[in-house]
């Protein structure tokens, strides 16, 4: 059985050369003959290396995942194992690490809708967010999806969104350009982020567009999101660059997609699985864009008790897992427009190992939208209440700079004024900390 992995590599030349080289959005191809590679792994040449600081322990920053900086790089390769079960732990002592499948969160098809996308704008209060100014201009809101269609949100919007294809991303593999992909789940995210914040530029990032060699139909594989994210980080860190000129206020970075089941991924006890391995290299990287100022929401995914999606395969407890259930990031369950649960939102606690106290809030989500599914669909699943409260913290970073007041400051003023619609205050399983109100967590920060 030939099994994709993430290798953590020592630096070397060839390695250096091509993560500057994927940094600057050039063709980067890894040189076989030049590069020392452990026994046993077989080198995906076409992934871009990318910088991990010292691999696999927490505190990296921005500087340590400078490709000249780095003293380890992730590769992508493939490994033979009779079974699961015998996957090492390593090769030639270098640590070896899941590359999952990963897929969009969307469910329920068939259901129709309930209330319209201006219904949602309706409960988060809109028009009082955008008459002090909170509306997301100048705030980028990157969509790691499937893709952007432009021509299709210019159509529902009545208006062109503001896009920004310069410092978007096409994997290889991918067959259109930034917003030109076929309409899709990615269109749909874009277009509820535009609800609470009309005025974001959108960045498109398909990390679903394609599939990795070795993984699934079913989606991309967890490499291409890690190889995602280096981009981001590679675009935030000239960004902030020391007497570099700011292009954008904030960065936002949606996350509709997770892992469905644990089988997805190495089997359990195995050092580099991913659901439960807060030191996996693609939850590292998502906490040092986090700590560099970045806000990044994950959907909390659909294998709630009461309608899980069939890929959960009847699991329906621990199933908030690997970066969706990380501390880093804010986990969005879902609800529709009469505050209501989704019955397949999923509920807390996250897998063992991971932070427990997930989702973190609810958002909207079932509600006639995008229809990037057909006329009349709704815009469903966790996957549509994430990107609805990436727009809320976008219309706040308008006026919240990330300096003033850090991701998880943010993340700590929407929990605590989000809106409770079970039980008394705090945290439950189902709504998280409540149900997302953006004005009222701008009061509370003072704008």
């Amino acid at each position: 059985m030939r099994i994709p992995v993430l290798a953590i590599l020592p630096a070397q030349e060839p390695l250096v050369e091509s993560a500057i080289a994927a940094a600057d959005r050039r063709a980067s191809q890894i040189p076989l003959d030049a590069t020392t590679m452990p026994p046993g792994l077989t080198l995906d040449p076409t992934f871009p290396a990318v910088p991990v600081g010292k691999g696999v322990t927490a505190g990296a920053t921005l500087e340590t995942l400078a490709p000249a900086q780095s003293q380890n790089f992730a590769v992508r390769g493939f490994i033979d194992a009779e079974d699961p079960g015998e996957i090492p732990t390593e090769s030639g002592g270098r640590p070896l690490f899941a590359d999952p499948v990963i897929a969009p969160f969307l469910t329920c098809g068939g259901t129709p809708p309930v209330g319209k996308a201006a219904d949602v704008a309706t409960k988060l209060n809109v028009p009082t967010l955008a008459a002090r100014g909170l509306d997301g201009d100048g705030v980028a809101v990157a969509i790691m999806d499937t893709g952007i269609n432009l021509a299709h949100l210019q159509r529902k919007l009545g208006a062109f969104p503001r896009f920004d294809a310069g410092n978007s991303w096409t994997p290889a593999g991918a067959t259109s350009g930034p917003g030109k992909h076929p309409v899709d789940h990615g269109t749909m995210c874009a277009y509820d982020v535009l609800i609470a914040a009309p005025k974001a530029t959108l960045l498109d990032y398909p990390i679903l567009a394609t599939t990795a060699p070795g993984g699934s139909v079913t989606g991309s594989t967890l490499s291409v999101a890690l190889q995602a994210f280096a981009q981001l980080i590679a675009f935030w860190a000239v960004a902030f660059a020391p007497g570099g000129a700011l292009r954008y206020k904030a960065l936002v970075v949606n996350n509709s997609w997770g892992i469905f089941h644990p089988s997805w991924d190495f089997p359990p006890g195995h050092p580099g699985r991913y659901i439960d391995n807060p030191n996996h290299p693609f939850s590292l990287i998502v906490g040092v864009l986090a700590r560099a100022g970045a806000d990044i929401l994950f959907a909390a995914g659909n294998c709630g008790g009461e309608c899980a999606d069939g890929r959960c395969q009847a699991r329906t407890t621990e199933t908030i897992m690997g970066a969706n259930a990380s501390p880093d990031v804010l986990t969005l369950a879902g609800c529709d427009v009469t505050d209501t649960r989704v019955g397949y939102s999923s509920q807390g606690p996250s897998i063992a190992g991971m932070f427990q106290q997930k989702p973190d809030v609810t958002a909207y989500t079932h509600f006639l939208g995008s229809e990037a599914f057909g006329q009349g669909a709704p815009d469903s699943g966790t996957s549509a209440a994430c990107p609805v409260a990436a727009g809320c913290v976008a219309a706040l970073r308008t006026r919240l700079s990330s300096q003033a007041m850090p991701p998880r400051n943010l993340f700590a003023q929407i929990t605590t004024t989000a809106r409770q619609v079970q039980g008394g205050p705090g945290w439950n399983r189902n709504y998280g900390h409540g149900i997302i109100d953006p004005d009222a967590a701008g009061q509370s920060a003072g704008v």
